[in-house]
């Protein structure tokens, strides 16, 4: 009977020895006075302020693409793996309907582009260094720029997985 009870006993002293911790170590509440001394200084607004905050205001957006993109990568004429990755297009702001509006254009021009790069053995080995994700941010944004126009900023691959079969 006591091999019952003793583990809840130690759990209720615990219990109760970590609350009484916790209140006896609380912070103590905050001085009124001392809130009021660090009261935020009122800042005059120059031109050197209003040109600060004209460079806060954001050029450009981000539109992300609906699905997702499978690139299928082969070697001897068979299907060696699979490439799937999400991408977004920094765009100037305003453009995001012009971007819905072409996704079907945008998306047959980059799977090409990513076709492409498959077929010269980008998806191959490391195909996340540096110098491989460059090359095919550089051939995406200038697929994009050529459906979208001087719109596009850039591209930006936000995921992307290699599964090999």
């Amino acid at each position: 009977m006591l091999g019952k009870i003793l583990p809840i006993l130690l759990a209720l002293i615990g219990l109760g020895a970590g609350g009484g911790a916790g209140y006896f170590l609380r912070p103590p509440p905050p001085d009124p006075t001392a809130m009021a001394e660090c009261a935020p200084i009122p800042q005059d607004h120059t031109s050197t302020d209003s040109e600060h905050a004209a460079e806060e205001v954001p050029t450009t957006e981000f539109v992300k693409l609906n699905n997702q993109f499978i690139v299928p990568v082969v070697e001897g004429g068979l299907v060696h793996s699979l490439v799937i990755m999400s991408l977004s297009i920094e765009v100037k702001v305003g453009a995001t309907e012009k971007v819905y509006r072409a996704e079907p254009k945008l998306r047959d021009a980059f799977l090409q582009v990513l076709f492409d790069h498959a077929n010269t053995g980008g998806f191959a080995g490391e195909f996340t260094s540096s110098a491989n994700m460059d090359r095919l941010r550089t051939a995406l944004g200038e697929t994009a720029r050529n459906v979208l126009g001087d719109y596009v900023v850039g591209v930006l691959v936000s995921d992307i997985v290699r599964q090999d079969t």
